[in-house]
């Protein structure tokens, strides 16, 4: 399925980018569609973590990223790395003692927080807590006053010199100099650049896996064996699980062997964190059309193929031969590039370059499992004397691996 984000870079006082505000979209169209904050919000973030990822999108720079109060208050927001993401805290949140209590148990998390569209009002007497946690306020240039604006300035200035000014909706050279006059440090709008669209292709869920891993999750000892089991069948969640792996300071430097090894890099807590947020957006995801489906059928029967041979031939790491097969057909599931997938996975150089086409030891596997895919006979009985299987027991696999992959859908 086609998933979209926008974004529209900030630029520092020299006009070079410093970070991207993420926006929702659904389609490739430069305007926000008629969905609610906290669904747009989700979108966003599961996209620009997990579907796309931090590179594609932001280029590793920090995303600027709506909350609702909803959603701020939720934790949901805690899954998040921090130094990707700066939480902007929408106009209509009403500022309380509960949101400066909240922002600042998001600030010892380690997040930047800043204040979206910003107009001060005589009647909040928070200001003073709320302003020692807030790292950004942005001002609509447009919108705003100047006497307003010239309020907010110098309150800004004279009492937390930490908060780094952002002028929105900058149209013209005579605005951005203004503003860099008046002493904002940052700047975005049309006269840099207009909104960008970026799209990919995301791997909808297996929604029976899906709540099998929610319901594994929900035991008070939940059994890590079942847990990557069931996520072993579901080719989205184990894309998005690796990624976030990928992207996650727990994995240092180790390469990812199994799903259950991913699940222990990742924590119990963080994969909740994961499932919620899919769970989220869940009522959103598209019907999967006939191709797709049959792409990842296939994807399932060559992934189970592979164990199944590397069990036989008693290899140690046959998990890693699980994931030579899951994702040989990952570029075409996601019309992507198969190198830039491959780079945001954890995956041994062996592994790497089998999935690429590179000639391994594990090169033969992959090649049998395709054969036995198309029922190639010419190609099986050229490989399977290299594993010493004659065609009752090539029959057995096949039989095993298409009944396993039938399941898994």
């Amino acid at each position: 399925m086609d998933v979209f984000i926008g974004r529209q870079p900030i630029f520092n006082m020299e006009e070079e980018v410093v970070a991207y505000e993420l926006l929702y979209r659904n389609q490739n169209i430069n305007a926000f569609p008629n969905t609610d904050s906290d669904t747009a919000t989700v979108e966003v973030l599961v996209n620009y973590f997990l579907s796309m990822g931090i590179k594609e999108v932001t280029k590793g720079k920090p995303g600027f990223v709506n909350f609702s109060e909803n959603l701020l208050m939720n934790p949901v927001i805690e899954f998040i790395n921090p130094s990707k993401m700066v939480i902007e805290i929408l106009e209509d949140v009403p500022i309380t003692e509960v949101l400066v209590e909240r922002v600042s148990e998001l600030k010892e998390i380690g997040f930047k927080i800043a204040l979206d569209d910003f107009v001060l009002n005589n009647q909040i007497v928070h200001y003073d807590e709320l302003f020692k946690y807030i790292d950004y306020i942005k001002v609509d240039f447009l919108a705003t006053p100047l006497l307003e604006r010239m309020n907010i300035e110098n309150r800004v200035k004279s009492k937390y010199p930490h908060i780094q000014l952002l002028a929105e909706k900058v149209e013209t050279r005579n605005q951005f100099d203004v503003a860099k006059h008046s002493g904002y440090t940052l700047f975005q709008g049309y006269f840099f650049e207009q909104p960008q669209i970026i799209q990919s292709t995301d791997i909808p869920i297996n929604t029976l896996q899906y709540f099998q891993v929610i319901s594994l999750l929900k035991d008070e000892e939940p059994n890590i064996n079942q847990i990557a089991e069931s996520i072993e069948r579901d080719i989205s969640l184990t894309y998005k699980l690796l990624q976030l792996i990928n992207e996650s300071n727990r994995r240092q430097k180790s390469k990812v062997r199994s799903i259950k090894q991913a699940i222990l890099l990742l924590g119990l807590t963080e994969l909740r964190k994961l499932i919620y947020l899919l769970a989220m957006r869940e009522g959103e995801l598209k019907d999967r059309t006939d191709i797709f489906s049959e792409l990842m059928r296939t994807s399932l029967f060559r992934a189970k193929t592979c164990e199944i041979i590397a069990k036989k031939q008693r290899k140690e790491n046959y998990s890693e031969y699980f994931l030579v097969g899951m994702f040989s057909l990952i570029d075409t599931l996601l019309n992507r590039p198969l190198d830039a997938i491959l780079e945001k996975l954890p995956f041994s150089e062996e592994v790497i370059e089998t999935i690429s086409g590179v000639e391994t030891s594990m090169t033969p596997y992959l090649e049998l499992s395709i054969a036995l895919s198309k029922v190639d006979w010419e190609a099986i009985d050229q490989l399977a004397p290299l594993f010493n299987l004659d065609h009752e027991k090539l029959e057995i696999i096949f039989n095993e691996a298409t009944e396993w992959a039938e399941k898994s859908m």
